[in-house]
């Protein structure tokens, strides 16, 4: 069903001949706290920011998620789904642990990471009307008056991650809440 994460979608080939392909739908609401459509500030007002996390698009890409849930940080290991990429976030740095607070992610069925049946993407000319899954991702008790840096990593078998290209896998952001 369109509400829980299955598996890839097959569209047919690239080359255009059987026209253009059907995409899922992708909706706001399932942000819940981060969709805007309850709280027009995403959290910031209230000191817990939302930040909303995507893939980039790469046609014919086939994310693979872990083999199995123990490759996973412990926290994500509960809610394992084998036809969804995970995506992580904690402090950045070991100084910062304790500043980070609970962390709670929103997306398709609730699951924190990339649902396999949006791929593959096959293009703006064969799916112009594709939107790519979310993640929003929200903070419920960072430090204030501090700056935190915070990396949200996505895991999967064919996700890489590169020391020269930081933004490979993963994303960094920097958050400060002023009391």
């Amino acid at each position: 069903t369109l509400e829980s994460p299955g598996d890839y979608i097959e569209r047919g080939s690239l080359d255009g001949s059987n026209g253009q392909k059907k995409v899922c739908p992708f909706y706001r609401k399932w942000l819940k706290n981060c969709s805007g459509l309850d709280d027009p500030n995403y959290g910031y007002s209230e000191g817990r920011p939302c930040i909303i996390a995507k893939l980039n698009r790469i046609i014919n890409f086939y994310p693979k998620p872990p083999k199995n849930n123990s490759d996973l940080p412990e926290e994500l290991q509960a809610n394992y789904n084998p036809f969804v990429l995970p995506i992580h976030c904690t402090a950045k740095k070991e100084e910062d642990r304790g500043k980070v607070g609970s962390v709670e992610y929103f997306g398709l069925a609730g699951y924190a990471g990339f649902p396999l049946q949006y791929y593959p993407y096959y293009g703006k000319r064969l799916q112009p009307k594709y939107l790519q899954p979310l993640v929003a991702i929200q903070f419920h008790n960072i430090s204030q008056n501090v700056e935190v840096r915070i990396e949200c990593k996505v895991y999967g078998e064919n996700i890489k991650y590169s020391d020269k290209d930081r933004s490979q896998g993963r994303f960094e952001v920097k958050i400060e809440v002023k009391s």
